[in-house]
This record gives structure tokens, C-alpha cells and sequence, in this order.
């Protein structure tokens, strides 16, 4: 009896222990492929350092324990942890690849096309260049100030902030960095990028080239329900396509950008959970399936890599930003921006603007409306690959304003009933270190002086130490 017990319990320890090795070496390339990608991006992208980046954003979970060899002779970087590695290369104009079934020679003989702004921003004046404007000798910024360096250098709001920028009346009034960044730095933008994705898919609609109320027409949905989905079920993440976007673990969305060569192909070869048009769930797939569909409108690539600098980019005063692709050569509009916070900024007023930017009608008519509309299935906090504050997700903000909302704390918020338009960036991952935006936003708009505001100072907003 004795030898059975022993016997079935280390049978029990075994599969165990067997069963533990298979789920590890599952999240290898995930562990690995973050550490690599994310150090690529910061090094090559963003001319960070390399030990800055590891303590403090690879510093948790499994990422911790990584190890990486940078090579700067070919711009590379290989992660190693226990029996796995990943190998990202940088490509100038392309940034950081991670190398998944792709030749890693065949990607580094692709080169970009891409037009040159044709003027240069240092030169210029606020929004398409970087001389800013005096701020308005009856516009008082000392509190808002205050509220800058409580953010980036006390950390008052929690989180780790590495910019903050507030553009009121369509002047940037407040301009903060953390030390080691600048208005010349790239930061990631995360999800920031689906709603860029957004306004090329507007572009695409001003330009003939998308009807967004089309069935997607993908060829590998032919034969089943989901040839019903729409570019706009798309947008506004009510495919019915099953989809978990959970980062904490093997998940589809780290699966796609960790796992994978062909984002868009990971992400439409998903079934259907429901019809299409039926149910709200968020999506990164689904943004990078709508760039794939951008992609198919393009002849060749030269015509494809130009669109969103010359069509979006250089328009708005974005001359230096990086748009990575997958290896299949697909922008990655689901995730990865590089661009700076001005950069950010810009990109806020043109839909603030509803779509015009420096004189010139960017989006369609209509568009920004389109997209600040709830999915019908969201309960009032999804648009068209931005959120709304329709749904109460910051009380202390007005119900008209509306965000980019990207992983780790990155955001942009639209206020239109205030002019305003705010950006925040840099690394407050949930729950431990999440950055209070309530609160901040509280006193963001208790610090203005606007006497259109709908919302006004009566509310004690800003009441914060002046610095």
C-alpha cells in the first residue's frame, strides 16, 4: 500500500513537472520576444540606454530574469532566458523587427520609400512646426505648471510618467519631461496606434480607396459567417471574431505580437464567437486586421510605405515618427508609433479640429463624428478605435471628452468642450504602479481659465499648491 501511495505520487510530481516545462516553454518566445522587440524599439527607435529600459520597464514577471546581447555593429538584439531566445533587428525608416519564421536576410534587403516632408519643423510655427507661440497674456499657467512637476518629478498622481503635454485653445500651455527625455524623444505609442489607424482609414474613405460599411471581403471568410463582417464591425471591435486580450499571459494578442509573423493572418484566421455586429470585445487583432486591409488597396510597396507619411504624418507636422511593421511588411496599427509627444499632441487637435488641420481638411467630413459614436454593443465607452468618457470612465472629466488609450499609461484625451486636448506618456503599468488620470484630470481642468467651459471652476478643481 505504502509503494502504491509513494509510487502515485510521483506519478502526480511528474506530470506535474512535465505539464509545468510544456506551459513554460509555451511563454518563452512571449517572455523572450518582449524583452527583445521592447529593447530594440528603445535602443535603435528611441536612443535610450539600454540599462535604463531594463530596470525600469523589463523589470517584473519573468522579464526580469532575461538576459540580452545588444549588437550595435548590425542594430540587433538577441534575449535569452533558460532554453529560449529572440532575435529583433532594427531597419532605418522600418524600426524594430522580431525575427518570427522570416529570414532575417530577406528582411534586411527590404528598403523603404518614403517622400520627405518637404519642410522642416524647427523652422515653422506652431502646429506644423515646433516654435511655439507665446502662451496668452491672460491665459495663468502657474497651477497647471504646478501640476507638471507634481506628475513627472514628485509623481503626486502615482504611475511614471515621462511626458506631459496640455494644448488649450489650440496652444501648448504646459510642457513637461522626465530627465533623460525631450520633445525630440519617440516614445511607443501602444494602443495610441489603433486610432491612428483610424484616420488612415478615414483618409482611405476621402481618398476612394475604403468603404467602411463594405463586408471586409477577406478571402480566408468566404465560406462561413464571417464574410458578414464590415471594416466598420472592425473598427469598432464588434467583429464577433473570438479574441483574448489579455497581456498577462499566452494570450491571443501576445500570441500575434510575440509569436507570430503575420499579425493580421493570426488575427482573421480566429473564429466566430458571435454575428458579426453583435457583441463588443477589445481587439488588437482587429486593428491590425483593418491595416491589412489598408495594406490591399496599395499596388506596390513604395505606394503602400508613402500613405501615411505623405497622406497623415506630414499634414499634421509628424515628420520623424517610425510606424513599425510586422514581417509580412504590415504597419502594425494595432501598437507600434514611435513618435514624440508634440507628435502626439498634433494628432489630438486634428480630430479636435474635426479633422482640419493648418487650413487643410485631413479627414472626411463627418468622420470624427463617426468616430465618437458609441458601438452600439459598448455601452457608451467605445467609438471607432477610440474610447469615450460617454461611458463615465473618468468622473471627473466632461461626458463629451474622448481618448487614445495605450498599454502602460500612454494617452491622449480630446476635450471639446474645453479646447483641450492632454498628453501623457511613459510607463504606469496596472495595478501596482497605474497612474490616477482621474485625479489628474480633476485638476487639469480646475487649473484653466476658461469661461466657455462648460464645467467651470465652481467644482474647487486645482485647489494644489502653487510652484
Amino acid at each position: 500500500m505504502k509503494k502504491r501511495i509513494y509510487y502515485s505520487a510521483v506519478a502526480v510530481l511528474m506530470a506535474v513537472i512535465l505539464g509545468g516545462t510544456v506551459y513554460l516553454n509555451s511563454l518563452l518566445p512571449i517572455i523572450t520576444g518582449y524583452a527583445a522587440k521592447y529593447l530594440c524599439s528603445a535602443v535603435f527607435v528611441s536612443n535610450r540606454t539600454a540599462s535604463e529600459v531594463e530596470s525600469a520597464e523589463l523589470n517584473f514577471s519573468f522579464i526580469q530574469y532575461v538576459t540580452s546581447e545588444i549588437n550595435y555593429r548590425d542594430k540587433s538584439i538577441t534575449s535569452h532566458f533558460l532554453w529560449g531566445s529572440s532575435k529583433a533587428i532594427y531597419r532605418e525608416g522600418l524600426g524594430s523587427t522580431l525575427l518570427r519564421d522570416t529570414d532575417e536576410g530577406a528582411l534586411r534587403k527590404k528598403k523603404i520609400f518614403i517622400p520627405a516632408a518637404g519642410y522642416n519643423p524647427d523652422t515653422i510655427a506652431w502646429p506644423l512646426g515646433n516654435i511655439i507661440p507665446a502662451i496668452p497674456s491672460g491665459e495663468d499657467t502657474s497651477v497647471l505648471r504646478g501640476i507638471a512637476k507634481n506628475l513627472i518629478c514628485r509623481k503626486s498622481y502615482r504611475g511614471n510618467a515621462f511626458a506631459f503635454l496640455v494644448v488649450h485653445h489650440g496652444i501648448p500651455v504646459a510642457e513637461q519631461y522626465k530627465q533623460g527625455f525631450t520633445a525630440a524623444s519617440r516614445f511607443q505609442s501602444w494602443s495610441i496606434a489603433k486610432s491612428f489607424t483610424n484616420a488612415l482609414t478615414g483618409i482611405m474613405v476621402k481618398d476612394g480607396k475604403l468603404d467602411i460599411h463594405q463586408r471586409a471581403g477577406i478571402a480566408a471568410w468566404q465560406n462561413d459567417d464571417r464574410k458578414n463582417i464590415t471594416i466598420s464591425n472592425l473598427l469598432q471591435m464588434e467583429s464577433g471574431l473570438r479574441w483574448n486580450e489579455d497581456y498577462g499571459n499566452r494570450s491571443d494578442v501576445t500570441m500575434m505580437l510575440y509569436n507570430s509573423n503575420d499579425f493580421a493572418g493570426f488575427a482573421f484566421n480566429k473564429p466566430m464567437d458571435f454575428p458579426a455586429g453583435c457583441h463588443w470585445y477589445y481587439s488588437s487583432g482587429s486593428a491590425n486586421i483593418v491595416n491589412y486591409l489598408i495594406r490591399k488597396q496599395f499596388k506596390d510597396e513604395e505606394s503602400y510605405d508613402a500613405y501615411a507619411p505623405a497622406r497623415l504624418f506630414y499634414k499634421i507636422g509628424i515628420t520623424n515618427a517610425v510606424f513599425e511593421t510586422d514581417p509580412s511588411g504590415t504597419q502594425v496599427g494595432s501598437s507600434y508609433i514611435y513618435a514624440t509627444a508634440r507628435d502626439y499632441a498634433r494628432f489630438g487637435l486634428l480630430f479636435l479640429q474635426d479633422g482640419v488641420f493648418n487650413g487643410e481638411r485631413i479627414l472626411p467630413e463627418g468622420w470624427v463624428s463617426y468616430s465618437t459614436t458609441p458601438a452600439a454593443h459598448s455601452n457608451g465607452s467605445y467609438g471607432s478605435l477610440f474610447w469615450l468618457n460617454s461611458g463615465n470612465y473618468y468622473r471627473s472629466a466632461p461626458k463629451d471628452m474622448y481618448f487614445c488609450n495605450g498599454h502602460d499609461g500612454q494617452r491622449i484625451f480630446i476635450i471639446p468642450s474645453r479646447d483641450l486636448v492632454i498628453v501623457v506618456l511613459g510607463y504606469s503599468p496596472k495595478p501596482d504602479n497605474e497612474l490616477n488620470f482621474n485625479q489628474l484630470l480633476n485638476d487639469i481642468l480646475g487649473s484653466l481659465n476658461d469661461k466657455n467651459s462648460i464645467l467651470g471652476e465652481k467644482n474647487g478643481w486645482g485647489k494644489i499648491k502653487k510652484n
